[in-house]
């Protein structure tokens, strides 16, 4: 399999002054035809993340649409997303539509923090926050930090894969970050299962967003991830019968970046998705997604 490159599709601009920069994360959600209202994490002066939208025709990469302010802002001082909000993905449960997302903490004078929250998408203008708490936080299974989830229902029941932090510094200065299993019968409740996606120190040790989508009888992850040499992220990819075994396969369908230009430095946070019997993905480039997002289409 081979990806090719569609170019850049949308190019960050000032949209409102918590919408400054950044189009981070990029969530499709079909609209009509071919267009996609593509939610995504934009910042503000001082980085503090909210969650704006495009609305965009995938096919002939025209702009429908901007949105003009936040759909969802980042919290209060004592919220657990003080700092900003990160989106996964979206998935049904009991004809809602909800999208998790990674909420970031900045306690004064200490490391930053990730837990899970989740939003509920009341319609394609309006997300609150269901619950009001955290959805998913630190325990006895992850004690240090979350990150962003992805969740599907298959085989009858929801299934989770979510970074979490096992060391912010390993002995090449680069943190642990790996990806986690978690599955539940409701969609609320969830038992966790451990590591996931094999890390490796050097090679792929700091992982996020995993994006999953089932073909052939077989389960396809693509992830942001880090090497712990100092280059940026990159995309990798994993394959599983199950879904909790996996094989990493990190030289195989790699988007990588592009010789000059919006992600020549950088490639990250993917988002693979299915429209008319082809496979896109969404990605950010350099700066994580300052200057906007791209689409790429498999071969």
């Amino acid at each position: 399999m081979v990806w090719k490159k569609l170019g850049q599709i949308y190019k960050m601009k000032s949209l409102h002054p918590l919408l400054r920069t950044h189009s981070s994360n990029p969530l499709p959600i079909f609209l009509k035809d071919d267009v996609f209202r593509i939610f995504f994490s934009g910042r503000d002066h001082i980085n503090r993340s909210s969650v704006g939208f495009v609305d965009i025709d995938i096919i002939s990469h025209k702009v429908i649409q901007e949105c003009t302010q936040p759909l969802i802002k980042f919290g209060q001082d004592d919220s657990f997303y003080s700092h900003g909000i990160s989106i996964g993905n979206a998935y049904q449960n009991e004809e809602k539509t909800y999208i998790l997302f990674m909420g970031w903490n900045i306690p004064k004078g200490e490391h930053w923090r990730g837990d899970i929250g989740r939003l509920h998408l009341a319609s394609k203008n309006q997300l609150t926050l269901d619950p009001e708490g955290i959805f998913m936080g630190i325990d006895n299974e992850d004690l240090i930090s979350l990150s962003y989830p992805f969740v599907l229902k298959e085989e009858g029941i929801y299934k989770m894969w979510y970074g979490s932090t096992l060391t912010w510094k390993t002995e090449n200065g680069e943190m642990l970050h790996v990806i986690k299993y978690a599955t539940s019968a409701d969609g609320n409740n969830w038992t966790k299962h451990g590591v996931a996606i094999p890390s490796a120190l050097g090679i792929a040790q700091a992982f996020s967003r995993p994006t999953v989508i089932v073909q052939t009888n077989q389960y396809h992850m693509w992830y942001s991830y880090r090497s712990g040499s100092g280059t940026p992220y990159r995309i990798g990819y994993a394959k599983s019968i199950d879904g909790i075994q996996w094989e990493t396969k990190h030289d195989d369908n790699v988007l990588d970046v592009s010789a000059e230009g919006w992600d020549s430095e950088m490639i990250c946070y993917p988002f693979v998705f299915t429209h008319k019997d082809k496979i896109y993905m969404l990605y950010n480039g350099n700066n994580f997604g300052r200057d906007g997002f791209g689409l790429a289409v498999l071969q």
